[in-house]
């Protein structure tokens, strides 16, 4: 089984779990880049949002979409490798105005999709293999695009991020389930500095996100790219 195929199916027992639980996470106020309400920027870092097509990677259960159509005026498609995550999405959200739900792989999606004026993930794209992603991000953005993204930078463990461009095992906890074991491209900024530059972006800023509580060791990256003007 390939990494992805890994994560993809972690995603969908995920889902599954959640689906059985009933659990949907409210709509947020903000955007949040990191699991602690109101530490780092918000929705702001996006831009001015109101009519522009904003691209969710690994959109999940729809509430960041959600929050950006309603409250910020985007047109927002979120596009869910997971069925079940997928599922959740478009049964509590599918008729919210501005926000679409597509079930793929978001690589094969923006092949076929016109670029969009931004772009984000949060906690998502590490899931991915940059090297397949990022070329195709780099062509689904226009040219100035903004792309936001949070990503694991030290886990629950204290494990900082590698050097190297390589996945490593890690784990998506449940509350009540036992964890599901993925693979994560736990990557050091430097080195997705290094990517995102050599796929066509400019870096704006990388920021460490940390919790309130001294005890929690899990640290987030927060990283504001833009697509090259030209290539």
């Amino acid at each position: 089984m390939s990494v992805e195929d890994l994560n993809a199916q972690a995603w969908t027992v995920y889902g599954q779990r959640q689906l059985t639980h009933g659990y949907l996470p409210p709509i947020p106020q903000r955007m949040n880049w990191s699991p602690w309400n109101d530490v780092g920027p918000g929705t702001e870092i996006l831009g001015d949002l109101a009519g522009r097509r904003i691209l969710d990677i690994g959109s999940g259960p729809g509430h960041h979409a959600v929050h950006l159509a309603q409250d910020h005026g985007a047109l927002v498609t979120g596009v869910e490798l997971s069925p079940t995550q997928y599922e959740r999405a478009v049964s509590a959200h599918a008729v919210v105005a501005g926000v679409k739900f597509v079930q793929g792989d978001v690589v094969g999606f923006l092949q076929r999709a016109e670029p969009f004026d931004a772009a984000y993930a949060v906690g998502t794209l590490a899931f991915i293999d940059p090297y397949r992603v990022l070329p195709a991000l780099s062509d689904g953005l226009r040219p100035g695009a903004p792309l936001i993204l949070s990503l694991l930078h030290t886990d629950l463990h204290g494990r900082g991020p590698t050097a190297t461009v390589e996945p490593r095992e890690q784990m998506v906890r449940l509350r009540d389930d036992p964890p599901l074991p993925t693979r994560m491209w736990v990557l050091a900024p430097h080195v997705w500095e290094d990517l995102l530059t050599a796929h066509g972006f400019r870096i704006g800023s990388i920021d460490l996100l940390r919790s309130p509580a001294e005890e929690v060791l899990n640290v987030q990256q927060l990283i504001r790219a833009t697509r090259s003007n030209a290539d």
